[in-house]
């Protein structure tokens, strides 16, 4: 009779947030951080109330500690095995700001870690966060409320690398854009004069877990992460809504991973990465995992969960305008396999990339299902290329097994196209495309046409990297093994630039292409290709090109 009542009780609690009555009225495994002392005043300092909550459940064999309504100003919130966190509607677990003028007050230390030179500081420490653990197993955080990451620092927080920065290490837009305004400058040096003992710069941090749920929680300028999960497995993320300053979701060497549902507005950083860096001190894949029914986006920061969607700010890490992507990569010494993405939407973003240049394979990746709008640069981004940022002697990756279909862009930017790229000698391979309508701003200038892109071989991968492209729909090269079939391209200004470019391409097959272009302009223009094939394409006659070193039209 009591197991039944205790089961009645939980059930009471995630439907109507009476967490402290059922406790009392019930005995169940409910933990209200109101009783071990917080306030939720906003004001008052209640890390050292949350976590004596957790501690006292992970004796008793695990519970939920329960977040009524109210504002829970905190530092470092310490997770344990068996515990979930549940935040009530109207409850706010705020980041609190380490005050400058007392060291040592703050968030937990960033552990060491000897393999931090191989990836930023962010995702080679897990400590300084506003909640984390390490180890872990059988943990949720759930709930109506909000993470506000309101004290949480942008940046790393940490000391420089061993390894000295290298041109991989930041888009090359970014690299050419050192010319800041006084203002930028001034933000710089604020952070150098910040100290890095105390500060944090993750919303939520997970290392080495399994069994792991976040449902329903809501998220407010996360930091550098609002979270980041690496080496997880088992790991759910379901109807989270994340307006952040930087990265929204990072999936790190984690394995059998379920997204879905999640709205992630990014404009400063990427949404949703899938990524697989060397942090563990050793490279692992993330795999099998599924992203379903997600909205990621590039509006100003805030106006998401406000509901103003405002697109009046022009923030980005660099050159290519706001960002807000879903994107495999930059981190690939594991690689990626066996991944699932569906039904998501984009707007007002960068588009779509999928980029191994650390040494892991890219394979068996199915994509399908995506709109697009208002793409500030490629709204399909393909690069295999030669960062190695890992231990040395590691080798060039594979990026092969691609499948991507049913996609529709619109207003997508004129200067980059879309972009599949190996590097030479390191083909992509086993590409098909198909069912795919873009519409490109156009504007394409003859100059533009006549560019020869750099290979750019050991740069950070970004479309921005090879300048503006001499096609405007897609620009394939070094590529083994490609077929597109249905694909439609066309823009909304005049063009004066081809639709396909190939470069160093073998064994093509297209079928069934639209493409819009002005007269006297060809379609394709080839460049040492070997054997493609196009047919049923509408004014481009059918035919079999054994091989050509340059041939258009």
């Amino acid at each position: 009779m009591r197991a039944f009542i205790n089961t009645v009780g939980l059930c009471i609690l995630f439907a109507v947030g009476a967490a402290s009555v059922v406790a009392q009225q019930t005995g169940s495994v409910v933990f209200n951080v109101r009783s071990f002392g917080a306030t939720g005043d906003g004001k008052t300092l209640d890390s050292g109330a949350i976590n004596k909550a957790i501690e006292t459940a992970a004796k008793a064999g695990g519970g939920t500690v329960y977040f009524p309504a109210g504002k829970y100003l905190s530092f470092s919130i310490r997770l344990k095995s068996n515990i979930s966190l549940y935040f009530d509607q109207g409850a706010t677990l705020l980041a609190a700001t380490p005050p400058e003028d007392q060291p040592g007050v703050g968030y937990d230390l960033p552990e060491p870690n000897e393999w931090d030179m191989y990836q930023d500081f962010g995702h080679s420490h897990w400590h300084n966060s506003l909640i984390y653990g390490v180890g872990l197993e059988n943990i949720s955080i759930m709930g109506p409320g909000l993470i506000h990451g309101e004290g949480l620092v942008r940046w790393g927080g940490g000391p420089r690398r061993v390894q000295p920065q290298s041109e991989g290490d930041r888009p090359l837009s970014m690299q050419r854009a050192r010319t800041d305004t006084g203002q930028q400058a001034q933000r710089r040096q604020r952070r150098r004069r910040r100290p890095v003992e105390g500060t944090a710069n993750k919303a939520i941090a997970l290392k080495l877990c399994k069994n792991v749920v976040i449902r329903d929680v809501s998220f407010l300028m996360g930091g550098h992460f609002s979270i980041l999960a690496t080496g997880v497995d088992n790991l759910t993320l379901d109807n989270l809504k994340i307006d952040t300053n930087r990265d929204g979701i990072d999936i790190d060497a984690c394995r059998n991973v379920r997204i879905s549902n999640c709205s992630v507005n990014s404009p400063n950083d990427d949404a949703i990465v899938i990524k697989s860096s060397f942090a563990l001190g050793y490279a692992q894949a993330t795999e099998n995992l599924t992203l379903t029914n997600c909205q990621v986006t590039g509006y100003d920061p805030g106006t998401f969960l406000d509901g103003t969607f405002l697109r009046t700010q022009e923030l980005a890490p660099d050159r290519d305008g706001v960002t807000g992507r879903i994107k495999f990569g930059t981190e690939s010494n594991g690689g990626f396999k066996n991944i699932s993405i569906s039904n998501c939407v984009f707007d007002r973003c960068r588009g779509l990339a999928l980029e191994t240049v650390d040494g892991g394979h890219l394979e068996d990746i199915t994509i399908t299902n995506i709109t697009m709008r208002d793409i500030v640069n490629s709204p399909i981004f393909l690069r295999l290329g030669a960062r190695m940022r890992g231990p040395d002697g590691t080798p060039v990756g594979k990026l092969r097994r691609i499948n991507i279909s049913d996609v529709v862009v619109y207003n997508a930017d004129p200067r980059y196209a879309s972009i599949i790229s190996g590097i030479p000698g390191h083909a992509v391979e086993d590409v098909k495309l198909s069912n795919i309508q873009i519409h490109y701003q156009g504007g394409g200038t003859k100059e533009w046409a006549a560019l020869e892109p750099p290979e750019n071989e050991k740069s950070y991968p970004e479309p921005s990297m090879f300048g503006e492209i001499p096609v405007y729909g897609f620009y394939l090269r070094h590529v083994d093994g490609i077929e597109l079939n249905n694909i439609s391209v066309a823009y909304m200004k005049d063009d004066v630039r081809p639709a396909f470019m190939l470069d160093d391409v073998k064994n093509a097959e297209f079928r069934n292409i639209k493409a819009q272009v002005a007269p006297g302009v060809p379609t394709f223009v080839l460049k040492q290709v070997e054997n493609i094939r196009i047919l049923q394409s509408g004014t481009v006659p059918d035919q079999k090109i054994e091989r050509a070193e340059m041939q258009s039209f």
